[in-house]
């Protein structure tokens, strides 16, 4: 089961920082995140989302490929499969790409949408869906953020919660 934690930060790239050492945590095998996705709150008061995979442009690669592949094949029973690969692929990849833009994967978007808009603006945050990490380590990296970030919502288990608070510098 994954875990989910978001974190606040008082500047607008103060997240997108964030989700970098945690990338970096994931190249060191002590952090196994499922989905993480920076959350905006601009000075015009518009949130954003900054999600970690494009969903859109996966789905338009996925329907490019496999809908050329399907045209060349229907093509080639019409004695014309650069056409059918031409119409095939074009349609495949229109198909995919509103596919990939109406699907949500990992962390709802609702949700991050909803609790972003409650962000003060110029302020960000990092929602992060986590498989498995090493807590001890993941920690001790992410006390570097003290007086920076602070705990909107967590999943975790009450005493690793505590733990990160007493890292970030908020009182538990």
């Amino acid at each position: 089961m994954s875990t989910l934690v978001v974190v606040g930060f008082d500047s607008l790239d103060g997240a997108q920082n964030a989700l970098t050492e945690c990338r970096e945590l994931e190249k060191e095998y002590l952090l196994d995140l499922e989905d993480g996705v920076v959350v905006r709150r601009t000075a015009d008061g518009k949130t954003h989302l900054d999600q970690s995979y494009n969903l859109e442009k996966i789905g338009a690669s996925w329907g490019f490929l496999s809908g050329g592949f399907w045209g060349a094949l229907v093509g080639l029973l019409f004695l014309n499969p650069l056409a059918g690969l031409i119409v095939g692929s074009v349609a495949g990849a229109g198909i995919g790409a509103l596919d990939g833009k109406n699907s949500d994967y990992g962390i709802n978007d609702d949700f991050m949408k909803n609790l972003g808009a409650t962000l003060t603006p110029g302020t960000s945050a990092l929602f992060i869906l986590i498989r498995k990490a090493e807590p001890e380590k993941v920690i001790a990296h992410l006390s570097e953020l003290k007086g920076h970030a602070k705990i909107i919502q967590t999943s975790l288990s009450p005493e690793t919660e505590g733990k990160l608070r007493q890292a970030l510098g908020q009182a538990t």
